[in-house]
Order: C-alpha cells, then structure tokens, then sequence
C-alpha cells in the first residue's frame, strides 16, 4: 500500500495523510492535474470520482462528485488558492449540492498537497486542515480517514499507466453522465502558446481546419466574456460548407474558455438553439507539453449521440496535429 503514515492533529486541527511512490515527481503531480487520472484515484473503488470540472490554477474551481454502489451520487468541490507547479498547490475543499453550489450545511475544509522526491521515487502528503475540533471529529467520523487510505491505494496502477496520458496520443473521448463528454488531448506546446492558438484569428485559420480538404471562410473569435463567435468551413471540392456561432461566456487567460456554439448552415444560417451546447476549454501544463481538455454540455443525450457520429474527434485530432507540426515549429 502507498500510504506510508496518518497522522492526526487534535492541537493543530490538522489530519496528514502521506504515501510513497516509485514514480518521478513529474508523473505523480501530473496524476492530480489531469482529470482523467484523478478520477481513477480520488474517491475509494466503490465511490469513484467523475470530475466536470477541474481548473488547476489559482482562483479556478474542481467539481466532481463520488457514485456509490446504488448510484447514488455525493458531490464535492475544490477552489483553488495556490499553486507552486510541481511542488506543492492548496485548495478550500468542501462538499456541494448538485448543481455545484457549496453546501453550506456541511464544513469545508483546507487541503495542501505537497509533492517531494525520495531516494526511491516521489512522496505527496495531503493535510487538512479543520476549522474546529468538531468538524474534525465529524469528517473523521464520516470515514475520510479510511476514504483517502483506500483512494491512494489505487494510484500505483494509475502512475504505472503512463503510456494512456502521454503527449501525442490521439484525441479521446469520455462520456460523462448522460449529457457531457470531455474531449482531452495532450499538445506538444506551453499553455501561452495554446491560449494564443485558439483565440488568434491568423493562427486559428492555419491549423482548425479538420481534415484535409477544408479551408476556414469565417472566423471571428474572441476572448472576454461577451465577444460574439462565428466560424465557417466549406470542402474545397465539393463546396459543402458549415459553421458555428456563439459568445463567449467566461474567460480565465491562459487557462480556461468557456463558450456556447450552435451549428449553421446555408439552410440553417441563424442555427438551432435547441441543440446549443456549453463548451469548456481548460489548459494544464503536463509532461511533454498542455492538457487541452473540453468539457462540452449537450442539451440531450441524442444530440450528443448525434455530434460524436459525425466524427468530430477525428477532425479534432487532425486539426491538433497541424497545430504540433505547423504553428510555433
């Protein structure tokens, strides 16, 4: 088992909980900044994670909740108030209602995650620290104890499995819940130059274009809450064109873009808003480049079955390719 000592504090108000790793300290942070490891982990085998949303900069927010053995869900949160990349970061972690709202029934926390290196791998100690020995009896008392022995003794696997989070994998696709998916992919470049990829006219026409075959017509992008959004694609062959408009919903430069988007068409110029989706674009920095991770919200489970039939993933994956080979080379 990783956890190597618990420690509790009743004077300190403080529980430490440390485990101990053969992994670098690279690979063992990266495990907590990528959701799509984190949820193999955060939360013990019979209440697994699923994050929709997990920022992983200074004044982002993590929300995710565990799903019991009978469905049952329990929802958490984290605001993220420091971070010292590879070293160290420091949340308010608390639990939630769920729509992602701080449940203020219930007590919230401080957690600070330190990442060291030993002679045989890489070490993280969790402490958290309560607001009064009440709470801290309680929360013990409500197993966190026993939750994060059992959650740290999935990350071996989860360490070992570097080859499904690796830079220059394709484009994968997870379905969350019955209206979500993240599309994720680790990009050969740094999050400024990423932020600058998407939000940059010129740059967006050089490499957002799907398959070979299409060229960009339209493109009017921005990054401030309120910037109107237009983008329009037509094959060069067969003159088959498309496109999407939307506005721009909240910006965190250079970590994180949140937009709404409908599909247009020539026979369709306004587009529906019955299948308008909520996109969210977070970039983290990862061994061997940036986590470019979309959160998109679909108004139904058919009209996410819909997009995904049209090979959007593999139009993505050619579009982040162009940009490896093609933009900042």
């Amino acid at each position: 088992m990783p956890v190597t000592s618990i420690d509790t504090n009743p004077e300190a108000l403080t529980l430490t909980v440390v485990a101990d790793f053969t992994a670098s300290v690279r690979r063992l942070w990266d495990a907590y900044l990528d959701p799509r490891q984190l949820e193999r982990f955060w939360g013990p085998p019979t209440y697994p994670a699923t994050f929709t949303r997990h920022d992983g900069f200074v004044g982002g927010l993590s929300n995710y909740y565990m799903t019991g053995p009978e469905g049952d869900r329990h929802y958490g949160y984290w605001r993220w108030i420091a971070v010292d990349e590879g070293r160290s970061f420091e949340v308010h972690d608390g639990f939630a209602n769920e729509d992602g709202t701080p449940n203020t029934e219930m007590p919230e926390g401080r957690m600070v995650l330190e990442f060291t290196e030993t002679a045989l791998g890489s070490r993280v100690s969790a402490i958290s620290y309560f607001k009064s020995l009440e709470e801290m009896d309680q929360l013990i008392e409500m197993g966190q104890v026993e939750g994060m022995r059992e959650a740290m003794g999935q990350m071996d696997d989860v360490l070992a499995d570097l080859a499904s989070f690796a830079a220059g994998n394709d484009t994968e696709v997870q379905l969350i819940g019955d209206t979500q998916a993240r599309v994720a992919r680790v990009v050969r470049r740094s999050v400024p130059q990423l932020w600058q990829a998407f939000t940059d006219e010129a740059l967006l026409r050089r490499w957002q274009l799907g398959p070979d075959g299409w060229e960009m017509t339209v493109c009017e992008v921005g990054a401030v809450p309120g910037a109107a959004m237009h983008t329009e694609w037509r094959h060069v062959e067969s003159g088959e064109s498309f496109g999407f408009v939307g506005v721009v919903v909240e910006a965190a430069p250079p970590h994180r873009l949140v937009t709404t988007e409908r599909m247009v068409s020539p026979a369709d110029p306004e587009g529906s808003a019955s299948a308008e989706t909520l996109n969210e674009l977070t970039f983290t920095p990862v061994e061997g480049g940036t986590l470019a991770s979309y959160l998109i919200t679909y108004p139904s489970a058919e009209v996410r079955e819909m997009v995904l039939a049209t090979g959007m993933a593999d139009g993505m994956e050619a579009s982040f390719k162009r940009l490896e080979n093609e933009v900042f080379a």
